[in-house]
Protein backbone atom coordinates (compact mmCIF):
# COMPACT_ATOMS: atom_id res chain seq x y z
CA UNK A 1 0.00 0.00 0.00
CA UNK A 2 1.34 3.45 -0.92
CA UNK A 3 1.11 6.31 1.57
CA UNK A 4 1.80 10.03 1.26
CA UNK A 5 1.77 12.55 4.11
CA UNK A 6 2.64 16.20 3.43
CA UNK A 7 4.53 18.59 5.63
CA UNK A 8 2.67 21.29 7.55
CA UNK A 9 3.00 25.02 7.07
CA UNK A 10 1.78 27.22 9.92
CA UNK A 11 0.51 30.29 8.07
CA UNK A 12 -0.21 32.10 11.36
CA UNK A 13 0.02 31.29 15.06
CA UNK A 14 3.31 29.47 15.62
CA UNK A 15 4.07 28.70 19.29
CA UNK A 16 0.46 29.38 20.37
CA UNK A 17 -0.23 25.63 20.77
CA UNK A 18 2.17 24.85 23.60
CA UNK A 19 1.70 28.32 25.14
CA UNK A 20 -2.03 27.71 25.59
CA UNK A 21 -1.33 24.41 27.38
CA UNK A 22 -0.22 26.54 30.35
CA UNK A 23 -3.86 27.61 30.82
CA UNK A 24 -4.11 24.43 32.91
CA UNK A 25 -1.87 26.17 35.47
CA UNK A 26 -2.61 29.86 34.81
CA UNK A 27 -6.15 30.53 33.49
CA UNK A 28 -5.19 34.15 32.72
CA UNK A 29 -3.22 32.95 29.70
CA UNK A 30 -5.19 33.39 26.46
CA UNK A 31 -6.22 30.42 24.27
CA UNK A 32 -4.02 29.78 21.24
CA UNK A 33 -5.09 30.09 17.60
CA UNK A 34 -3.27 28.91 14.47
CA UNK A 35 -3.97 28.44 10.78
CA UNK A 36 -2.20 25.48 9.21
CA UNK A 37 -2.14 23.83 5.80
CA UNK A 38 -0.39 20.85 4.26
CA UNK A 39 2.53 21.48 1.89
CA UNK A 40 2.74 20.19 -1.68
CA UNK A 41 5.86 18.27 -0.60
CA UNK A 42 5.98 15.38 1.83
CA UNK A 43 6.94 11.81 2.67
CA UNK A 44 6.16 8.84 0.42
CA UNK A 45 6.28 5.21 1.51
CA UNK A 46 5.28 1.70 0.52
CA UNK A 47 4.04 -0.30 3.49
CA UNK A 48 3.14 -3.91 4.21
CA UNK A 49 2.63 -5.99 7.33
CA UNK A 50 5.60 -7.69 8.99
CA UNK A 51 6.22 -9.51 12.26
CA UNK A 52 8.74 -6.83 13.30
CA UNK A 53 9.01 -3.06 12.87
CA UNK A 54 11.15 -2.44 9.78
CA UNK A 55 11.84 1.03 8.40
CA UNK A 56 14.20 1.93 5.59
CA UNK A 57 14.74 5.30 4.01
CA UNK A 58 17.02 6.82 1.40
CA UNK A 59 18.02 9.45 3.99
CA UNK A 60 19.67 6.99 6.41
CA UNK A 61 22.29 4.31 5.67
CA UNK A 62 21.03 1.90 8.34
CA UNK A 63 17.74 0.01 8.27
CA UNK A 64 15.70 -0.03 11.47
CA UNK A 65 14.59 -3.51 12.48
CA UNK A 66 13.09 -4.03 15.92
CA UNK A 67 10.88 -6.71 17.43
CA UNK A 68 7.44 -5.41 18.39
CA UNK A 69 8.43 -5.37 22.04
CA UNK A 70 7.43 -2.45 24.30
CA UNK A 71 10.79 -2.20 26.04
CA UNK A 72 12.81 -2.29 22.82
CA UNK A 73 10.54 0.25 21.10
CA UNK A 74 10.59 2.59 24.11
CA UNK A 75 14.38 2.37 24.36
CA UNK A 76 14.77 3.38 20.70
CA UNK A 77 12.10 6.09 21.00
CA UNK A 78 13.99 7.81 23.81
CA UNK A 79 17.21 8.21 21.81
CA UNK A 80 18.19 11.18 19.62
CA UNK A 81 18.19 8.82 16.64
CA UNK A 82 16.18 9.66 13.48
CA UNK A 83 14.32 6.37 14.00
CA UNK A 84 13.07 7.45 17.44
CA UNK A 85 9.92 8.88 15.81
CA UNK A 86 9.01 5.60 14.11
CA UNK A 87 9.67 3.64 17.29
CA UNK A 88 7.68 6.13 19.40
CA UNK A 89 4.53 5.74 17.29
CA UNK A 90 4.96 1.96 17.16
CA UNK A 91 5.32 1.89 20.96
CA UNK A 92 2.07 3.86 21.38
CA UNK A 93 0.23 1.75 18.78
CA UNK A 94 1.37 -1.48 20.46
CA UNK A 95 0.50 -0.21 23.95
CA UNK A 96 -2.94 1.12 22.99
CA UNK A 97 -4.11 -1.32 20.31
CA UNK A 98 -1.91 -4.44 20.49
CA UNK A 99 -0.87 -4.18 16.83
CA UNK A 100 1.63 -6.31 14.97
CA UNK A 101 4.59 -5.03 12.95
CA UNK A 102 5.04 -3.13 9.68
CA UNK A 103 7.64 -2.91 6.95
CA UNK A 104 7.89 0.69 5.74
CA UNK A 105 9.96 1.69 2.72
CA UNK A 106 10.27 5.49 2.71
CA UNK A 107 11.41 5.60 -0.91
CA UNK A 108 11.03 9.36 -1.41
CA UNK A 109 11.09 12.46 0.79
CA UNK A 110 10.90 15.82 -1.00
CA UNK A 111 10.10 17.74 2.17
CA UNK A 112 12.94 19.77 3.75
CA UNK A 113 13.91 18.24 7.10
CA UNK A 114 14.22 20.29 10.31
CA UNK A 115 13.02 23.46 8.58
CA UNK A 116 9.79 24.20 10.45
CA UNK A 117 7.60 22.19 8.06
CA UNK A 118 6.86 19.38 10.54
CA UNK A 119 8.93 16.70 8.84
CA UNK A 120 9.05 14.68 12.07
CA UNK A 121 5.28 14.98 12.54
CA UNK A 122 4.73 13.86 8.94
CA UNK A 123 6.75 10.70 9.61
CA UNK A 124 4.74 10.08 12.80
CA UNK A 125 1.41 10.58 11.01
CA UNK A 126 2.49 8.25 8.19
CA UNK A 127 3.39 5.48 10.67
CA UNK A 128 0.15 6.03 12.65
CA UNK A 129 -1.91 5.94 9.43
CA UNK A 130 -0.21 2.73 8.33
CA UNK A 131 -0.98 1.00 11.65
CA UNK A 132 -4.56 2.27 11.39
CA UNK A 133 -4.96 0.91 7.85
CA UNK A 134 -3.30 -2.51 8.18
CA UNK A 135 -4.66 -3.35 11.62
CA UNK A 136 -8.17 -1.95 10.94
CA UNK A 137 -8.14 0.35 13.96
CA UNK A 138 -10.90 2.51 12.39
CA UNK A 139 -9.32 5.72 13.69
CA UNK A 140 -10.57 9.09 12.47
CA UNK A 141 -8.05 11.63 11.14
CA UNK A 142 -8.07 13.35 14.54
CA UNK A 143 -7.43 10.03 16.27
CA UNK A 144 -4.54 9.35 13.87
CA UNK A 145 -3.19 12.79 14.79
CA UNK A 146 -3.48 11.93 18.47
CA UNK A 147 -1.60 8.63 18.03
CA UNK A 148 1.11 10.46 16.08
CA UNK A 149 1.29 13.20 18.73
CA UNK A 150 1.79 10.78 21.62
CA UNK A 151 4.25 8.83 19.49
CA UNK A 152 6.37 11.94 19.00
CA UNK A 153 5.95 12.93 22.66
CA UNK A 154 7.48 9.53 23.56
CA UNK A 155 10.70 10.83 21.99
CA UNK A 156 12.79 13.74 23.35
CA UNK A 157 10.87 16.06 20.96
CA UNK A 158 8.97 19.03 22.44
CA UNK A 159 6.31 19.07 19.73
CA UNK A 160 2.97 20.80 20.24
CA UNK A 161 -0.43 19.82 18.87
CA UNK A 162 0.07 22.06 15.83
CA UNK A 163 2.46 19.76 14.00
CA UNK A 164 0.22 16.76 13.35
CA UNK A 165 -2.28 18.87 11.36
CA UNK A 166 -0.38 17.59 8.30
CA UNK A 167 -2.79 14.63 8.62
CA UNK A 168 -5.46 16.82 6.95
CA UNK A 169 -3.42 17.28 3.76
CA UNK A 170 -4.02 20.42 1.67
CA UNK A 171 -7.16 21.47 3.62
CA UNK A 172 -6.47 24.69 5.59
CA UNK A 173 -7.43 24.22 9.23
CA UNK A 174 -8.04 26.60 12.14
CA UNK A 175 -6.70 25.07 15.34
CA UNK A 176 -7.83 26.39 18.73
CA UNK A 177 -5.83 25.43 21.83
CA UNK A 178 -7.20 25.66 25.35
CA UNK A 179 -5.21 23.90 28.06
CA UNK A 180 -5.08 20.21 27.17
CA UNK A 181 -8.00 20.54 24.73
CA UNK A 182 -7.96 21.54 21.08
CA UNK A 183 -10.50 22.07 18.30
CA UNK A 184 -10.08 21.85 14.53
CA UNK A 185 -12.21 23.78 12.05
CA UNK A 186 -11.80 23.45 8.26
CA UNK A 187 -11.55 26.86 6.57
CA UNK A 188 -13.11 28.06 3.32
CA UNK A 189 -10.80 29.60 0.69
CA UNK A 190 -12.38 32.27 -1.53
CA UNK A 191 -9.82 32.29 -4.37
CA UNK A 192 -6.76 30.30 -5.43
CA UNK A 193 -3.78 31.41 -3.30
CA UNK A 194 -0.10 31.28 -4.27
CA UNK A 195 2.54 30.95 -1.56
CA UNK A 196 6.31 30.50 -1.72
CA UNK A 197 8.11 28.53 0.98
CA UNK A 198 11.87 29.18 1.15
CA UNK A 199 14.47 26.99 2.82
CA UNK A 200 16.90 29.69 3.97
CA UNK A 201 19.91 27.33 4.01
CA UNK A 202 20.68 28.70 7.46
CA UNK A 203 20.62 27.04 10.84
CA UNK A 204 18.55 27.33 13.98
CA UNK A 205 18.17 25.50 17.26
CA UNK A 206 14.47 24.81 17.82
CA UNK A 207 15.12 23.24 21.22
CA UNK A 208 16.84 26.42 22.43
CA UNK A 209 14.00 28.61 21.12
CA UNK A 210 11.38 26.46 22.85
CA UNK A 211 13.37 26.31 26.08
CA UNK A 212 13.82 30.08 26.26
CA UNK A 213 10.19 30.88 25.37
CA UNK A 214 8.81 28.29 27.81
CA UNK A 215 10.69 30.08 30.59
CA UNK A 216 8.18 32.95 30.14
CA UNK A 217 5.40 30.66 31.43
CA UNK A 218 3.20 29.93 33.31
CA UNK A 219 3.34 33.26 35.18
CA UNK A 220 5.22 36.25 33.74
CA UNK A 221 7.90 37.41 36.22
CA UNK A 222 8.86 40.60 34.35
CA UNK A 223 7.89 42.87 31.45
CA UNK A 224 9.78 40.79 28.86
CA UNK A 225 7.91 37.62 29.81
CA UNK A 226 4.60 39.52 29.82
CA UNK A 227 5.36 40.66 26.23
CA UNK A 228 5.87 37.07 25.11
CA UNK A 229 2.56 35.99 26.65
CA UNK A 230 0.76 39.01 25.16
CA UNK A 231 1.99 38.25 21.64
CA UNK A 232 1.25 34.50 21.76
CA UNK A 233 -2.17 35.25 23.28
CA UNK A 234 -4.05 38.49 22.57
CA UNK A 235 -2.06 39.83 19.59
CA UNK A 236 -1.87 36.48 17.81
CA UNK A 237 -5.62 35.87 18.31
CA UNK A 238 -6.44 39.20 16.67
CA UNK A 239 -4.16 38.56 13.66
CA UNK A 240 -5.52 35.03 13.16
CA UNK A 241 -9.16 36.23 13.24
CA UNK A 242 -8.39 38.80 10.54
CA UNK A 243 -6.53 36.17 8.51
CA UNK A 244 -9.56 33.84 8.57
CA UNK A 245 -11.70 36.57 6.99
CA UNK A 246 -9.01 37.27 4.36
CA UNK A 247 -8.78 33.54 3.50
CA UNK A 248 -12.55 33.34 3.11
CA UNK A 249 -12.39 36.26 0.66
CA UNK A 250 -9.27 34.90 -1.03
CA UNK A 251 -7.63 38.29 -0.41
CA UNK A 252 -3.90 37.72 -0.96
CA UNK A 253 -3.02 41.39 -0.38
CA UNK A 254 -4.56 41.43 3.11
CA UNK A 255 -2.98 38.07 3.94
CA UNK A 256 0.43 39.44 2.93
CA UNK A 257 -0.07 42.53 5.06
CA UNK A 258 -1.07 40.37 8.04
CA UNK A 259 1.99 38.14 7.56
CA UNK A 260 4.26 41.19 7.67
CA UNK A 261 2.37 42.54 10.70
CA UNK A 262 2.74 39.19 12.48
CA UNK A 263 6.50 39.21 11.82
CA UNK A 264 6.89 42.79 13.11
CA UNK A 265 5.00 41.95 16.31
CA UNK A 266 6.89 38.66 16.70
CA UNK A 267 10.21 40.49 16.42
CA UNK A 268 9.25 43.20 18.88
CA UNK A 269 7.85 40.86 21.51
CA UNK A 270 9.79 37.59 21.18
CA UNK A 271 13.31 38.38 19.95
CA UNK A 272 14.34 39.79 23.37
CA UNK A 273 13.46 36.41 24.95
CA UNK A 274 15.82 34.44 22.66
CA UNK A 275 17.96 36.91 20.68
CA UNK A 276 20.67 34.44 19.68
CA UNK A 277 18.20 32.34 17.67
CA UNK A 278 15.41 34.78 16.78
CA UNK A 279 17.47 37.73 15.49
CA UNK A 280 17.62 35.56 12.34
CA UNK A 281 19.73 37.78 10.01
CA UNK A 282 19.20 35.58 6.94
CA UNK A 283 15.41 35.57 7.36
CA UNK A 284 15.23 39.34 7.77
CA UNK A 285 17.58 39.97 4.84
CA UNK A 286 15.26 37.98 2.56
CA UNK A 287 12.06 39.54 3.91
CA UNK A 288 13.45 43.02 3.18
CA UNK A 289 15.01 42.17 -0.22
CA UNK A 290 13.88 45.05 -2.45
CA UNK A 291 13.65 43.23 -5.82
CA UNK A 292 11.10 40.84 -4.27
CA UNK A 293 8.68 43.51 -3.11
CA UNK A 294 7.07 44.03 -6.54
CA UNK A 295 5.98 40.39 -6.66
CA UNK A 296 4.93 39.53 -3.09
CA UNK A 297 2.38 41.06 -0.73
CA UNK A 298 4.27 40.09 2.42
CA UNK A 299 6.15 37.37 4.24
CA UNK A 300 7.21 35.97 7.59
CA UNK A 301 9.23 33.28 9.27
CA UNK A 302 7.94 29.73 9.61
CA UNK A 303 7.64 27.26 12.48
CA UNK A 304 9.61 28.17 15.58
CA UNK A 305 11.13 31.00 13.46
CA UNK A 306 14.89 31.64 13.30
CA UNK A 307 16.97 31.13 10.15
CA UNK A 308 15.13 28.01 9.00
CA UNK A 309 12.31 28.79 6.58
CA UNK A 310 10.37 31.79 5.25
CA UNK A 311 6.98 32.09 3.57
CA UNK A 312 5.64 34.67 1.12
CA UNK A 313 2.32 35.17 -0.63
CA UNK A 314 2.08 36.37 -4.24
CA UNK A 315 -0.85 37.72 -6.27
CA UNK A 316 -0.91 34.99 -8.92
CA UNK A 317 1.14 32.20 -10.47
CA UNK A 318 3.15 34.63 -12.63
CA UNK A 319 4.20 36.72 -9.62
CA UNK A 320 4.96 33.53 -7.69
CA UNK A 321 7.32 32.34 -10.45
CA UNK A 322 8.99 35.77 -10.74
CA UNK A 323 9.61 35.86 -6.98
CA UNK A 324 11.08 32.34 -7.05
CA UNK A 325 13.38 33.31 -9.94
CA UNK A 326 14.65 36.37 -8.01
CA UNK A 327 15.36 34.33 -4.89
CA UNK A 328 17.16 31.62 -6.87
CA UNK A 329 19.26 34.22 -8.66
CA UNK A 330 20.13 36.43 -5.67
CA UNK A 331 20.30 33.69 -3.01
CA UNK A 332 21.42 30.57 -4.93
CA UNK A 333 21.99 28.60 -1.72
CA UNK A 334 18.27 28.81 -0.87
CA UNK A 335 15.64 26.35 -2.05
CA UNK A 336 12.13 27.48 -3.05
CA UNK A 337 8.91 25.45 -2.95
CA UNK A 338 5.49 26.34 -4.33
CA UNK A 339 2.46 26.05 -2.09
CA UNK A 340 -0.80 26.54 -3.95
CA UNK A 341 -4.06 26.47 -2.01
CA UNK A 342 -7.05 25.99 -4.33
CA UNK A 343 -10.36 27.80 -3.99
CA UNK A 344 -12.82 25.78 -1.91
CA UNK A 345 -15.55 23.85 -3.72
CA UNK A 346 -18.74 25.23 -2.18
Amino acid sequence: MNFFVPGRLCLFGEHSDWAAEYRQINPNIEPGYAIVVGTNQGIYAQVKTHSDLVFKTANQPQILKLAMDKNLLLEMAQTENFYSYIAGVAYQALTRYGVGGLEIDNYLTNLPMKKGLSSSAAICVLVARAFNYFYQLNLTIEEEMNLAYWGEKTTPSQCGRLDQACAFGNQPILMIFDGDRHQLKPLTIGQDLYFIVVDLAGSKNTQEILTQLNQCYPVAKNALEAQVQDYLGRINAQIVQEAILALERGDAAILGSLMSQAQTEFDRNLIPACPQQLNAPILHQLLKHKPLQAYVYGGKGVGSQGDGTAQFIADDRHSQQKAIAIIQQDFPQMQCYELNIPQSNL
